[in-house]
């Protein structure tokens, strides 16, 4: 049901990018499944670089953070066999790469959170926490992680 959700609204899972350092994608433990952060990354590729909003947009922010949420259900996907297998999305940790001065941080994590509950329904409302920070690995403009409970 959740890959017709996908296919509707014109998502196409990738296959999950390979960490970029010295950790594991994804941990189960016991009904949760923690994903590690996912930086917007398509064809091995950082799609949208740099400091919110002196060298990206806040809306090209927002794809970033989409394309994150991407990222984090391949790996769910991987992990799980199926995303059908998700019951709740329990929390999500979003991180804008942004100046000082800025402070929409949520507003570019909504489009994440808006993106989850669009393709979960009500097991895809959530906890979560959107910060600013100096930077994030490769330059990405957004990082985001994301525990869930599984069935």
């Amino acid at each position: 049901m959740i890959e017709e959700k996908l296919e509707s609204l014109g998502i196409t899972l990738p296959t999950p990018p390979k960490p970029a350092g010295s950790y594991i994608p994804v941990v189960r433990t016991g009904n949760l499944v923690f994903v590690s952060g996912q930086i917007p990354v398509k064809d091995g590729q950082v799609q949208f670089k740099g400091q919110v909003p002196t060298s990206i947009s806040v809306e090209d922010a927002q794809k970033a953070a989409k394309l994150c949420i991407t990222n984090v259900l391949a790996q769910l996907k991987l992990e799980l066999g199926t995303l059908d297998k998700v019951s709740k999305i329990v929390r999500v940790s979003g991180f804008v790469n942004s100046s000082p001065e800025f402070y929409e941080h949520p507003k570019i994590i909504n489009a994440a959170s808006d993106l989850l509950f669009e393709i979960f329904g009500e097991k895809g409302k959530h906890t979560r926490i959107a910060l600013g920070v100096a930077s994030l690995p490769l330059n990405s403009a957004v990082e985001i992680d994301l525990i869930a409970e599984t069935i």
